[in-house]
C-alpha cells in the first residue's frame, strides 16, 4: 500500500507522497492509511479500508494555515505508473516504516529512496521526511537505526516517531510535512558541510546591505529593530536585543563591532536558526525581501504590476527620489557629491549584475574625473523611468525600495502621467521630463550636440572613446524657475526607414552643418516626409556656426525654408568653445515642449524666450549649493 497527501497553498499545488510497506500475503501493515485517519477522525479506525477518500483539511486549523487535501494510494487498486505520476508531482514526501519491523526500515534505503530518486530530477531533489509509525508496540526508539540514513542522505529533511493508534505525534506529522514544503532545509544549508549554501550566502548578504542604512557595514540597534519590525511586525526588546548580540559575541570575535551587528555575525546568526531546526526564521525574512523557494527574486517582486496607457509617460515621483537621494548619500563616502568608480561599484553590490556600463558616464553629467555627479546620478534613474520602467522597477526591487520605504511594491515610486492630448486641450502640462529627437545627416553634429548639454565643449568630447559614446543625453534645464528633465536622444539617419520610437518624441531638433553643402537636404526631406503635418515642434540648429557658412545645394536657403514652413529661424551652434557650450537652445526645447501649442505663435518672440530661461543659471547654482551645504549638516 502506498499513500498519497497533496498540499495546496493559495495558487500554488503542493504534493507530498506517503509511501511504504507492505509485505505479501499476511504480512503486518505499516500504518500508512491509518495515520490519515487518525489525524482527520482523532481516534484510531476500527476498520481500515484499502484507500481512504480524498480528505480535505482547512487552512484555519493546521499550525502553517495551509489547507491540505490528503489523497490515498493503494497497490491493488492503482497502478505503480500512477505513482510514479504523483511523485514526480511531490514537493514533500513521507517514508512511512514501522518501527517494529526491521525490513520496512531496511525497505527505505534499499527501495523508497531511490525510487523517489530515480524518479525526481536531480537538481530539484523533493525533501524527504522519515515517519516510524507504530511506537506504541515498542518500548525502544529506531533513531539509532535512522541517524545514520539522515546523515547518509540530505535530501531527508526529519525524522518523527508516532502512533496511529494512540495519536502520538500525528499532528506534528502532518505539521513537518507542511514545514518541509514552505520552509525547505534543501536550498539554505548543506548538512555534509556543516555550512549555508553559497546562494543562501548571497541572498542573506544582499538582505544585510539593504538594511544597513548608513551603509557603514553594521547593523545598529536602530536598524535591527527596524529589519525586526519588517520581517516580523515587532520590534525587539533592548534586552533581547542585547542576548542576540551576546550569543554572537560568545560564539565569534568578529560578529559585533561597535555594539552592531556585522554581515559575518549576521550570517552566523542565521546558519544557527538552520541547525536548530528553525527554517522558518530564515524563510521569513528571505520571502520578505522577495526570494523564492529557488532563491531568486520573485518576478512578482521584481516586476509589480503597472498599467500604462497610451501616450502616456512614466516618471519617478518626489517619495522615489528622496529614497535614490539616500542611496546616493549611504554610498557617497567622501562627499564630494559624486560617485567614484568604486562606490558606483559598491552601490550595485545588490544588484546580480552591473546595470550601468560605460555609456553612463557619457549620458549624464559628471565631475572632472569623470565620475558621475549627484545631478548626473538622478538623470540616469530619470531616464531608465521614462525609456523603460519596467528596468526602473526591477532596479528600484535590488535596491528594497518597498521595503525600506515600506510600500506594497516599486509601483509606488512610479507617476503615470496623462495622455499629452489632454495636456495639449488644457495647453498646461504636469510633466517633469519631456524628449527631444535629435536628426541630422552624417557629420552633421549630433553626438556633439548631445555631449554639449552635458557641459562638454569639443576639445573634452574628442577625448570619449567610440565605443563608450551614448545615443542619449539627460541633465536638467529651467523653464519659469521650473526645474524639467529634456531627454536627448540621437536618431541615426536613415530617410528611408524611422520608427514610431524615432518619430515618438515631445519637440523635434533637425541638425545641419552649415559647412557642409550638402547637409541640409537631409533635414528638409525628414520634416517634409514626417514632421510637416504633425503637432511636434520642431527646431533648426545650424551646427558648427564656428566655421564657414557654404551655400547649401537645396532649392532653399535654411532661412527661407524654415520661413515657407512657419518654424523659428535657424539657430546657430558650435561646441567649439573655451567653455562649457552655451546652453540656451536647450532651455528653448524643454520650453517648446512643455508648450507645444505656442509653437508657431508666442514662442517666436523673444522676449518669450527670454522669460522662459531666466533664472536657469540662478536656479542650477542654488540647486547644488543647497545640496552641498545638506551634506555638510550631515
Amino acid at each position: 500500500m502506498r499513500c498519497l497527501l497533496c498540499f495546496d497553498r493559495f495558487c500554488l499545488l503542493l504534493f507530498a507522497v506517503v509511501a511504504g510497506y507492505w509485505r505479501s500475503a499476511g504480512g503486518a501493515k505499516v500504518g500508512k492509511t491509518s495515520l490519515i485517519m487518525s489525524l482527520v477522525s482523532e481516534e484510531f479506525p476500527d476498520d481500515v479500508p484499502l484507500r481512504a477518500e480524498e480528505i480535505t483539511i482547512p487552512a484555519d486549523v493546521t499550525p502553517e494555515r495551509v489547507p491540505t487535501h490528503i489523497v490515498d494510494y493503494s497497490e491493488a487498486e492503482q497502478s505503480d505508473e500512477q505513482l510514479y505520476q504523483e511523485i514526480s508531482k511531490a514537493n514533500v514526501i513521507c517514508i512511512v516504516y514501522s518501527v517494529n519491523n526491521k525490513k520496512s526500515i531496511e525497505k527505505v534505503t534499499s527501495h523508497w529512496i531511490p525510487l523517489i530518486n530515480d524518479r525526481t530530477d536531480k537538481d530539484s531533489r523533493v525533501p524527504l521526511i522519515l515517519v516510524g509509525n507504530k511506537s506504541d508496540l515498542v518500548e525502544h526508539s529506531s533513531m539509532e537505526t535512522i541517524l545514520p540514513i539522515m546523515n547518509q542522505y540530505s535530501d531527508i529533511e526529519t525524522c518523527v516517531e508516532c502512533s496511529a493508534k494512540n495519536l502520538k505525534n500525528i499532528s506534528e506529522l502532518f505539521y513537518y510535512a507542511q514545514k518541509a514544503v514552505l520552509h525547505p532545509t534543501g536550498p539554505l544549508y548543506c548538512p555534509e558541510e556543516k555550512e549555508m549554501k553559497p546562494s543562501c550566502i548571497k541572498s542573506l548578504t544582499r538582505i544585510f546591505k539593504v538594511s544597513d542604512l548608513d551603509n557603514d557595514g553594521i547593523l545598529n540597534d536602530k536598524e535591527l529593530n527596524f529589519f525586526q519590525r519588517t520581517c516580523f511586525n515587532m520590534p525587539l526588546a533592548p534586552q533581547a536585543l542585547e542576548d542576540v548580540k551576546n550569543v554572537v559575541r560568545k560564539n565569534m570575535t568578529d560578529g559585533v563591532e561597535d555594539n552592531g551587528l556585522t554581515l559575518k555575525g549576521f550570517l552566523f546568526l542565521h546558519t544557527l536558526f538552520i541547525q536548530r531546526g528553525r527554517h522558518e526564521t530564515t524563510w521569513t525574512v528571505l520571502r520578505r525581501f522577495g526570494y523564492d523557494d529557488d532563491l531568486e527574486l520573485h518576478q512578482e517582486y521584481l516586476f509589480p504590476l503597472l498599467k500604462i496607457p497610451a501616450d502616456c509617460t512614466t516618471e519617478l515621483n518626489h517619495n522615489a527620489y528622496l529614497f535614490l537621494q539616500s542611496v546616493f548619500d549611504k554610498h557617497d563616502k567622501d562627499r564630494d557629491c559624486a560617485l567614484s568608480p568604486d562606490e558606483v561599484k559598491d552601490l550595485f553590490k545588490v544588484f546580480p549584475y552591473m546595470p550601468w556600463g560605460p555609456d553612463v558616464n557619457n549620458t549624464v553629467c559628471t565631475n572632472d574625473q569623470g565620475w558621475i555627479t549627484y545631478q548626473g546620478y538622478l538623470s540616469q534613474w530619470t531616464l531608465t523611468t521614462y525609456l523603460d520602467v519596467q528596468r526602473c522597477l526591477e532596479y528600484l526591487g535590488y535596491l528594497g525600495y518597498s521595503i525600506i520605504c515600506e510600500q506594497e511594491s516599486q509601483a509606488a515610486a512610479i507617476t503615470v502621467t496623462r495622455n499629452k492630448r489632454i495636456d495639449l486641450q488644457k495647453k498646461q502640462t504636469q510633466r517633469s521630463v519631456f524628449r527631444c529627437n535629435i536628426l541630422g545627416a552624417r557629420g552633421s553634429g549630433k553626438t556633439s550636440f548631445l555631449q554639449a548639454f552635458l557641459g562638454r565643449n569639443l576639445l573634452k568630447q574628442r577625448k570619449i572613446r567610440e565605443d563608450h559614446k551614448s545615443f542619449y543625453s539627460i541633465n536638467t534645464t529651467y523653464v519659469y524657475g521650473q526645474e524639467k528633465y529634456l531627454l536627448l536622444h540621437e536618431v541615426m539617419p536613415d530617410f528611408d526607414f524611422l520608427s514610431e520610437e524615432d518619430l515618438a518624441c515631445d519637440v523635434v531638433c533637425l541638425v545641419y552643418d552649415v559647412n557642409n553643402p550638402r547637409s541640409f537636404e537631409y533635414c528638409a526631406k525628414v520634416y517634409k516626409q514626417y514632421f510637416m503635418d504633425s503637432k511636434t515642434p520642431c527646431m533648426m540648429i545650424a551646427s558648427k556656426s564656428d566655421l564657414h557658412e557654404a551655400r547649401q545645394h537645396y532649392s532653399l536657403t535654411p532661412l527661407d525654408f524654415c520661413r515657407k514652413n512657419k518654424l523659428h529661424p535657424p539657430q546657430p551652434w558650435t561646441c567649439n568653445t573655451v567653455d562649457a557650450p552655451n546652453k540656451d537652445l536647450y532651455t528653448k526645447l524643454t520650453t517648446m515642449a512643455m508648450y507645444p501649442h505656442m509653437a508657431q505663435a508666442d514662442l517666436k518672440s523673444s522676449t518669450f524666450w527670454l522669460r522662459a530661461s531666466v533664472g536657469a543659471t540662478v536656479f542650477a547654482v542654488l540647486g547644488f549649493a543647497m545640496y552641498r551645504a545638506i551634506l555638510k549638516q550631515r
